[in-house]
């Protein structure tokens, strides 16, 4: 996926409009040279506007070495000709105006195409992407959008996703969808060095064919054990075999999470009508942009979204300022659902609340998600189980 390069909020919107769902923009080079070293399946990098012409020149050095095999396209206010040559001198393949957007549209095809015949036919593994729910109020319902959003990104088995609950303390996603693991993140502690796909198959616990959760320790003193590094580890080495990995994280800015919100491609903060929560919640956001967190990725889903408390979703996105990518309206059955162990998306795939995790997922994918299908009827229970054997891998991408 390509990769901007832009500290100005507004170009980074304008651009982002451009670019293919699941870009990824970060406010300085540093910050994308972390990134392709962390992601080997970017294809090109997008200096907008705002970079001078002397740090093009060297980004443009730098990827020459390091990256030969991904594009460096330019987008300028206005086009001169000295910007024409020295951007074209110092290695730029194109360099486009940034009122032009289908101009940038075109020269991230050609990049693509261009990484695609560069790799030729050896493949490389595709990398999953890490979704990242996170809100810094406890109690507004975060689990339960992480374990239903986890459900929707499958797809009707479609994507294989794997849900991570990295709320070390106090996780009850296990419970929220009545599993009980012989395993968790407790038996990966000690391994930052040899941890595998492999070593996490056994740690994994199956929910359905294509959801697999990697469950909390079951004692809270366990999560001093759990190093960022092993963090870090766990979900890089969970993008190899699965098209997904939502993280479930503590209603905290703690090292865990922090290391998961920088591993981050999607983030869904979750939040509710209340003063408290909003005032937490607008912090947050505050400490995303001075971490440069997802940028462009943010995705606000307001839980409990009734109007009868005196506070308006337009005062919300004032306030925040950020537009509410999904509602869920207050409702007896999702709770009944949760105490059920058969998360609302999957007990009433209909129902307004399910519609709306699917919106979201929607948004977080990039394309239409479809709605899970009824749950099986007694007859048809059994044929319906999930099959045994090793999680899904990933599939080689081929040119």
């Amino acid at each position: 996926m390509p990769v901007l390069v832009e500290p100005d909020p507004t170009q980074v919107e304008a651009l982002l409009k451009a670019m293919p769902a699941g870009s990824h923009a970060v406010a300085a080079a540093d910050r994308m040279q972390a990134w392709l070293d962390q992601h080997h399946d970017e294809y090109v990098v997008v200096l907008g506007p705002s970079p001078s012409l002397e740090e093009v020149e060297a980004v443009c050095s730098r990827l020459r070495v390091a990256h030969p095999t991904v594009s460096v396209l330019l987008v300028r206010e206005s086009l001169s000709t000295e910007t024409l040559a020295r951007a074209m001198k110092s290695g730029a393949r194109v360099v486009v105006a940034a009122n032009d957007p289908d101009a940038v549209v075109e020269a991230v095809e050609r990049a693509r195409q261009l990484f695609v015949a560069l790799r030729g036919s050896s493949g490389a593994a595709q990398q999953g992407r890490v979704v990242t729910v996170f809100s810094p109020k406890g109690g507004v319902g975060k689990t339960t959008v992480a374990v239903n959003l986890a459900l929707a990104l499958t797809d009707k088995g479609a994507r294989s996703v794997c849900l991570v609950d990295l709320d070390l303390g106090f996780g009850d996603v296990a419970i929220t969808m009545q599993l009980f693991p012989t395993h968790s993140i407790e038996q990966a502690v000690g391994s930052e060095n040899t941890i595998d796909l492999t070593m996490l198959e056994g740690l994994l616990t199956r929910h359905q064919d294509s959801l697999m959760l990697l469950a909390a320790p079951s004692h809270p003193e366990v999560r001093e054990r759990v190093t960022p590094v092993l963090v870090s580890k766990i979900l890089r080495t969970l993008r190899e075999g699965f098209d997904y990995v939502v993280v479930d994280t503590a209603p905290s800015f703690d090292d865990q999470t922090l290391t998961a919100l920088d591993e981050t491609d999607e983030c869904v903060i979750v939040a509710t009508l209340d003063v408290p929560t909003l005032k937490n919640v607008k912090v947050a956001l505050e400490t995303f942009e001075v971490l440069d967190i997802a940028r462009g990725h943010r995705h606000l889903l307001l839980n409990r979204a009734d109007d009868a408390v005196g506070i308006s979703t337009d005062k919300v996105e004032a306030i925040l300022g950020m537009e509410i990518s999904a509602h869920v309206a207050s409702s007896i059955e999702i709770a009944a659902a949760t105490n059920a162990g058969t998360p609302i998306i999957a007990a009433k795939p209909q129902h307004q609340s399910s519609a709306a995790i699917v919106e979201l997922a929607s948004k977080v994918v990039g394309e239409e998600v479809a709605l899970m299908a009824a749950p099986p009827t007694n007859e048809t229970a059994h044929a319906s189980q999930p099959r045994a054997g090793r999680f899904r891998r990933k599939r080689e991408v081929h040119a």
